[in-house]
């Protein structure tokens, strides 16, 4: 499928008063971590999806080929979106047709997006002792969202992706946190192989109570990772 370039939007995109600082990452016990000064947060993602680590495991083991074209087609799309996003002309060079129907069920989500202050750069919290990299942080039909991108196979039901959810209200803590700038809204955006593009918009502070209890969780089986 061949993108109609004089339909594409032109973001805006809000400077930010600091720069932003890429921790170096490293990888122990299953999880990847963040150095940050003297501190070793583990990561987000690492965190949230712990309690389904083993299955995650169990099923890239016994579907190695799958498993691959899934990581592919999300790194595809997910740098397809962040050039799009940016503004760039070649945003889809390179992706192949599965990708660009992907990106295109998306796309009018996508254009819901303005003001951008951030892409694909890294947050951490000394509150919630958490760090990862934040797809998109942007206006969302006009209100400052934490935005994420995903391509998946099947659409999902609400109930399959609290961590997608609990992920988002970590980042909105975390911004809040670097950049004294409440984030109330969290967007989950996804495009599926089967045709259907799924739009979630919530309030982060409805999954507080379910990040916290994915931390807790990690924290029981992992007491004697941080800082060793």
């Amino acid at each position: 499928m061949i993108y109609n370039m004089h339909m594409r939007k032109k973001y805006t995109h809000v400077p930010l008063n600091e720069e932003i600082i890429s921790p170096t990452t490293e990888y122990q016990n299953g999880g990847r971590y963040y150095c940050i000064g003297d501190e070793k947060y583990p990561s987000v993602t690492t965190v949230t999806g712990w309690e389904k680590r083993n299955f995650f495991a169990k099923w890239r083991r016994e579907n190695p080929l799958e498993s691959k074209r899934v990581l592919s087609r999300g790194n595809n799309l997910h740098e397809a979106i962040e050039k799009y996003i940016n503004n760039e002309e070649d945003f889809l060079n390179g992706c192949n047709d599965n990708v660009i129907d992907l990106f295109n069920q998306m796309k009018p989500m996508l254009d819901n997006i303005d003001n951008v202050h951030a892409q694909e750069v890294a947050l951490w919290s000394g509150l919630l002792k958490l760090a990862g990299r934040v797809d998109c942080v942007a206006e969302y039909n006009g209100k400052l969202s934490i935005i994420d991108f995903k391509g998946s196979t099947n659409a999902k039901r609400e109930k399959q992706i609290e961590n997608y959810f609990a992920q988002a209200c970590a980042y909105a803590i975390m911004w809040q946190e670097r950049f004294e700038q409440p984030i109330e809204q969290v967007v989950i955006l996804i495009s599926n192989e089967d045709g259907i593009t799924q739009e979630f918009v919530r309030d982060s502070k409805k999954y507080v109570p379910t990040l916290k209890k994915m931390i807790d969780l990690y924290w029981e089986e992992n007491t004697q990772l941080i800082n060793t």
